[in-house]
């Protein structure tokens, strides 16, 4: 039984070592800007949806409330490159501690709350968070801030010239949080964090110390995710609390696993692929036709939770690891 539990890990490894060079390549005959654009926002939520799986889908608490990690990592990065002229390579950093640190002080409370009563909680969380964003002075408050151009310079992640660079930051970010996630589904945090999913009475009759393993995986979350508001900043170069603290991101950050399938190391690429290209085509040839993109993006979401309840990455003979012996091979 461990021999197939390691060849089935060394199989994932090896597998993700392929997608990792075919993204790298990706882009390489691709001339069409709007196209390479769409590429890095779909690796890009990819990784952030991999960083929301980590909490939301190893460790079971469905956050709707990552909109406001992310958002403090694009507001500490960009205050630290504005303020402090420290560049965003090491400024990302900072972001992400101190979205680390945010996701332990919001789950301190909330994880006290269980199903969906924590869900509403993080909510409500995220809501304060846009709020006093949109009130503060001290970071531009509904004005925004702009990133200010220094040339093209890969320690200030400006490119101007080319988006190419940019894919590879965000596939950098992408493999990063997806070689975390592989560590820890195979590690004694991931098997702990699976008993408090699937039943928290029983992991705790089994000495799981269940508050500190969410708290673990809300720190590493929140870290990930943060770290990609960052990142997400510099592509864009204009922050304002609409374009990064809004709801909707922490809706947009958590589709991409649930339709993909929560709780698996290949769910929120698969549904980042289907879902990112979806939303951004769709809204740019239907936008204006009264709401149809929204429409048919949601038909979408519906179709796919209906026919595929388990997840997308079911097509591909892959579900939810239970306890790692049991698991499908990919």
């Amino acid at each position: 039984m461990t021999n197939s539990i390691l060849r089935r890990r060394r199989n994932e490894l090896v597998a993700g070592v392929l997608v990792l060079i075919i993204l790298a390549v990706l882009p390489l005959p691709i001339r069409d800007v709007y196209t390479q654009n769409l590429i890095i926002l779909t690796i890009l939520y990819a990784g952030l949806s991999q960083a929301w799986n980590i909490l939301g889908g190893y460790c079971g608490q469905i956050s709707l409330g990552h909109g406001l990690y992310f958002g403090i990592g694009a507001y500490v990065s960009t205050m630290l490159f504005v303020s402090a002229g420290i560049p965003p390579t090491i400024g990302m950093f900072a972001a992400g501690i101190v979205g680390a640190v945010a996701a332990l002080l919001v789950g301190w409370p909330c994880f006290r709350l269980s199903g969906h009563y924590y869900a509403i909680a993080t909510v409500v969380v995220g809501e304060i968070g846009y709020l006093l964003f949109l009130n503060w002075d001290f970071v531009g408050a509904a004005t925004g801030l702009y990133v200010p151009f220094h040339g093209e310079n890969w320690a200030a992640l400006q490119f101007r010239t080319s988006k190419l660079p940019f894919h590879y930051v965000v596939l950098a970010f992408a493999a990063l949080t997806w070689i975390v996630a592989w560590v820890i589904e195979g590690s004694r945090w991931g098997y702990s964090w699976r008993a408090v999913r699937d039943d928290v009475t029983a992991a705790r009759s089994l000495a799981v110390r269940v508050f500190p393993s969410k708290m673990a995986a809300a720190a590493i979350s929140g870290f990930f995710t943060a770290i990609g508001g960052a990142i997400y900043a510099q592509y864009v170069g204009y922050i304002d609390p609409d374009s990064v603290l809004a709801s909707s991101f922490s809706v947009l950050i958590a589709l991409p696993a649930v339709l993909g399938g929560v709780g698996t190391l290949w769910g929120p690429l698969v549904g980042a692929i289907v879902l990112i290209p979806t939303s951004e085509l769709t809204r740019s040839y239907m936008g204006g036709a009264g709401g149809i993109d929204l429409m048919i993006y949601g038909g979408l979401i519906v179709v796919i939770a209906l026919a595929r309840p388990t997840g997308l990455v079911s097509l591909l003979g892959i579900r939810k690891q239970v306890g790692g012996a049991n698991a499908a091979p990919t």
